[in-house]
């Protein structure tokens, strides 16, 4: 199938969250790609040649007003989310500013100051269309209403938006060291034993690079306003598998102790379908989990040990 794109070379694009795992990668590629970076961050960053800041908060309105009327972007990818699959009571009101009000904002000033592409970053966690589920956290409440959002934003004010469900995302970098990979990879690097659940939960990986080039796709394959894509790998791995690779890879002698922790209550278990990703973006993971998981280490190993 053919497959039209716009090129971001010499295109305006601002990256909410641009400070981040993601968002970092994907500034980086935007570079490379030739556009012009504009990123948000709620607080003061560090002066970079290939990229402009701009101090806001993304769940403010007229910040975002101020900032998207001085940088009239082309290209707006909303990355900026709270992202914790807490499922306490003062996880809901984060979660509802972060992921949801942000998410209103930016939707409602793009139908009002207009732009070629919307790409938002959505969310494993949410449950499937027409699924009769119920969120199995605040983090995926908002991030489904979010997404629900979107699509009524579509319909009805014809903003141009494209849903990007990412599944669970790793590789080097991450910062969130409370993840899983990072945790059992620091862990086991510092000859610990790292302490996990059952390990038995099921789960659809997929290498950050491999994410970012679904996200490049988004915003530059034509005529797909409305649409939404999953990017994972279409196969679920167990816990276990991951972590018993890692120990393959850092230190065979130590013995993770599965157990030690409690499992969440509600996880749920989504595998990507990529079949419209492939056929509408022409995306396809790249990326195999031991390849991902033995630069993941290497990186880690590097930099953090």
């Amino acid at each position: 199938m053919q497959h039209s794109s716009v090129s971001l070379a010499g295109q305006t694009v601002l990256v909410t969250g641009a400070s981040g795992f993601i968002g970092q990668q994907l500034c980086n590629r935007l570079q490379i790609a030739g556009a012009e970076i504009h990123g948000i961050s709620r607080s003061k960053q560090p002066f970079c040649n290939s990229l402009r800041w701009w101090q806001g908060d993304v769940a403010n309105l007229e910040d975002m007003r101020r900032i998207l009327t001085a940088v009239k972007p082309d290209v707006i990818f909303h990355l900026a989310s709270y992202v914790s699959g807490d499922r306490s009571l003062k996880a809901v009101l984060p979660t509802l500013h972060s992921n949801l009000i942000s998410t209103v904002n930016l939707l409602t000033l793009v139908a009002d100051l207009g732009c070629r592409r919307l790409v938002l970053a959505g969310s494993l966690e949410e449950p499937e269309l027409g699924e009769l589920a119920i969120a199995a956290s605040p983090y995926a409440a908002a991030k489904w209403s979010a997404s629900v959002y979107a699509r009524m934003f579509h319909q009805l004010y014809q903003v141009p938006v494209v849903g990007a469900r990412l599944f669970m995302v790793y590789g080097p970098a991450q910062k969130d060291l409370n993840k899983l990979i990072p945790h059992v990879t620091l862990s086991l690097l510092r000859g610990e034993a790292p302490k996990l659940s059952s390990g038995q939960r099921l789960v659809d990986w997929i290498y950050v690079s491999d994410v970012v080039d679904g996200l490049m796709a988004a915003a530059q394959t034509s005529n797909i306003d409305g649409e939404n894509f999953d990017f994972g790998s279409s196969t679920l791995t167990p816990i276990s598998t991951i972590v018993d690779h890692l120990n393959q890879l850092i230190d065979p002698s130590i013995k993770p102790l599965f157990g030690a922790l409690k499992n969440r209550p509600m996880e749920q278990v989504r595998v990507a379908d990529i079949a419209s990703a492939g056929d509408r973006l022409g995306w396809h993971p790249q990326t195999s989990l031991e390849d991902g998981l033995a630069q993941t280490v290497a990186w880690y190993d590097a930099n953090m040990n």
